[in-house]
C-alpha cells in the first residue's frame, strides 16, 4: 500500500448504533475501507450487545456501556491478530450490534388445522392461535447460525423459522400430555406452558431465548365443532321419552289458549310416544331384550270406535261467544277464551 494510500484510508474514532425501529435484531457497523482507531471508542447502549468478528471468527462481546478500544479490553482479538504493537496502529475488523430487546407481540397459529391423536376423540385436526415475545440471548451464536454476514436481520426474516418451531413444539407437547381435547381446551394455560417448554430448545439453538407464549384460542375447524356441539346437546337431553313428555307438558297451557290447540297436541304427543318407542325398541333389539308384544289390533279398533262414539254424543249444539265471537258449547255460561258471561 501506497504512502497515499494510507492517508486516504478512513479511520474510525467512534463506533455506536442508534436503533433504526423496532424489529431489528442485528445490525453490523458500516467499516468497507476503514479502519478502527486504537484509543477508539466503543458505545453500546442499554438493551443491546457489539460482537467483534475477525477474518469470520467470534471474538470479543461488549455489554452495555462506553468502552475504549485498547489491548485490555480486546483479549481475543488480540491474540487472534497476535498483535505486537498493543495496538498503536489501527486496526480492522466487523462490528456486529444486536437488540437485545424482547420482541413482543408476535402472533403465531395453525395456518391449516393439524391432525392429532386424541385421547377421547380418536383423530382430530385441531386449530390454535396466541402471542409470544422473544429476545436476542446469545449473540454469538445468532450471529453465526442466522444473521451470518448481513448487513441488518430483522424479525420478520426470522419469523418463518421460528412459526415451524413453534408448530412441532405445539404438537409434541400435545401428544405427550395424553389430555382429552375437552379437557386441554379449558385450561389453555397449562398448555402454553408445555409448548413453551418444548420450543424453547428450538429457539435456544439459534441464540435466542423464548420470554412468554400464550395460546389465546384453541379450537376444531366448523365441521367437527358441529358434531360435539350434536353430541353435547345430545347429552344433555338424556333420555328421549322423558325429554317428548317434558315438552308436552310444556306445551300444554299454549296449547290450551289457542283454539284447536289441543288437538294438534294431542296428536304431537302420540307422534312423539311412537318415536319414543321406536327409539326403546331399537336399543332393545342391539341389546338382546325381547320386544313387548304389540296390543290386539281388534281391541285397540273397538276402542277406538267406543271413543268416537263417546265424542259424537258429547259433541252437541255449539254457540259463540258474545264479546269475542268463540265458539262455545250451548250450555256454557262463560266463555272459555275471554271469561265473559253467556246469556
Amino acid at each position: 500500500m501506497s504512502l497515499g494510500d494510507f492517508l486516504r484510508k478512513q479511520f474510525v474514532d467512534v463506533i455506536q448504533w442508534t436503533e433504526s425501529g423496532p424489529g431489528v435484531l442485528m445490525y453490523r457497523f458500516p467499516m468497507q475501507d476503514m479502519e478502527i482507531q486504537s484509543g477508539g471508542k466503543l458505545t453500546v447502549r442499554e438493551s443491546q450487545l457489539a460482537l467483534f468478528v475477525n477474518e469470520g471468527r467470534a471474538a470479543d462481546l461488549f455489554a452495555p456501556g462506553l468502552h475504549t478500544l485498547v489491548t485490555a479490553n480486546l483479549p481475543l482479538l488480540t491474540n487472534l491478530q497476535n498483535w505486537d504493537k498493543a495496538f498503536q496502529s489501527p486496526f480492522k475488523s466487523d462490528v456486529y450490534f444486536f437488540s437485545t430487546r424482547v420482541q413482543t407481540g408476535q402472533r403465531w397459529g395453525t395456518q391449516q388445522p393439524i391432525t392429532i391423536r386424541d385421547k377421547e376423540f380418536g383423530a382430530v385436526r385441531l386449530r390454535a392461535f396466541g402471542m409470544y415475545a422473544f429476545r436476542v440471548a446469545d449473540a454469538a451464536v445468532f450471529q453465526a447460525k442466522v444473521g451470518a454476514t448481513d448487513a441488518e436481520y430483522t424479525v420478520a426474516q426470522i419469523d418463518p423459522a421460528l412459526r415451524n418451531a413453534i408448530m412441532s413444539g405445539f404438537t409434541s407437547a400435545f401428544a405427550s400430555a395424553q389430555v382429552p381435547f375437552l379437557d386441554m381446551a379449558a385450561n389453555q394455560a397449562e398448555l402454553a406452558k408445555q409448548i413453551a417448554t418444548a420450543v424453547q430448545p428450538a429457539f435456544a439453538e439459534l441464540g435466542l431465548a423464548l420470554e412468554s407464549f400464550t395460546v389465546e384460542n384453541l379450537s376444531l375447524p366448523d365441521e367437527l365443532q358441529k358434531r360435539l356441539d350434536e353430541r353435547i346437546s345430545m347429552n344433555m337431553i338424556g333420555d328421549l321419552r322423558q325429554y317428548t313428555q317434558f315438552q308436552a307438558a310444556q306445551s300444554i297451557p299454549i296449547a290450551a289458549a289457542n283454539q284447536g290447540g289441543m288437538a294438534g297436541l294431542a296428536a304431537g304427543i302420540g307422534a312423539g310416544v311412537g318415536l319414543g318407542g321406536i327409539v326403546s325398541d331399537a336399543m332393545r333389539g342391539a341389546m338382546g331384550t325381547p320386544t313387548p308384544a304389540a296390543p290386539n289390533s281388534a281391541a285397540v279398533g273397538a276402542g277406538a270406535a267406543a271413543g268416537a262414539a263417546a265424542g259424537d254424543a258429547s259433541s252437541g249444539d255449539t254457540k259463540f261467544c258474545t264479546n269475542c265471537g268463540a265458539k262455545l258449547p250451548a250450555p256454557a255460561k262463560f266463555c272459555s277464551s275471554c271469561g265473559a258471561p253467556q246469556g
